[in-house]
Parts: C-alpha cells; structure tokens; sequence
C-alpha cells in the first residue's frame, strides 16, 4: 500500500511539473505573439499615417491643378480634377478608418501583453525557489 501511495505521489509530481513547464511556455510563446503583434500595429499606423500624407498632398496638388484649369477656362479638365479630388477624398477616408482599427488593436494588444506581463510575474512569485548547488570541488 505504501509502495503505490508513493508511486501515486511521484505520478503527481511529475505531471504538475510538466504541466508547470508547459504553462510557462505557452505563457513565453504568447508574451513573444504579443510584441510582434504590438510591432506589427505600430508599423501598419505609420504606413497609415504616409498614406493620410500623401492623399491629402494629393488633394492639394488636385485643387491647385483645378484652380489653374478654372482660371484658363477649361471647364472638362476642372471637371476631371473634381473627380480626382473625389477619389483622393474616398481613399483619405478609408484610411483615416483604417488608422483608427490600427490604433485599436494596438490598444488590444497592449492590453495582453500587460496582461500577460503580470501573469508571467505572479506565476514567478509562486515557484519554489531553486535550492543552491553545492559547489563542486576537484574537477
């Protein structure tokens, strides 16, 4: 009876152990999951931001290039430029938008990683301490 008590006991051991090794490293790949995904929302708002730039740089080339149509007269090209202001108008907004789900996730994902920042540290204030070596001597 004793001899499978301690059997028990030792099957115990070794699966929360493993267990224990396994929660940790989950727990590493998605700390690691959690930064790239922070870099990759931190990348995709600066794409965003050059693409907000570069339409709005649009739109002003566009009016200037239609005032100049309007002041010669040329009533087909300003209608043109009225349509590429359209079109540049659609694209800034559909940025602006994809900007703002960039930022969200960023948030969302700082959230988990912070989250999973203190769950790394109280998982570490909950191990048992490592018994010292003793030194070796001789070798």
């Amino acid at each position: 009876m004793k001899k499978l008590i301690t059997l028990a006991g030792a099957v115990a051991t070794f699966a929360t152990g493993g267990a224990y090794a396994q929660s940790a490293a989950d727990n590493d790949r998605d700390l690691r999951q959690d930064r790239r995904d922070v870099r990759q929302d931190r990348a995709d708002i600066r794409q965003d931001r050059r693409d907000i730039a570069a339409d709005k740089a649009d739109i002003r080339q566009d009016r200037r290039e239609m005032a100049q149509d309007l002041k010669n007269g040329d009533q087909a090209a300003a209608a043109a430029e009225r349509e590429d202001i359209k079109k540049d108008r659609k694209d800034l907004r559909k940025d602006r938008k994809d900007l703002r789900a960039d930022r969200r996730d960023l948030h969302r994902d700082e959230r988990d990683l912070r989250a999973d920042r203190r769950e790394e540290r109280a998982e570490r204030a909950q191990r048992p301490e490592r018994p010292e070596r003793p030194e070796r001597h001789g070798r």
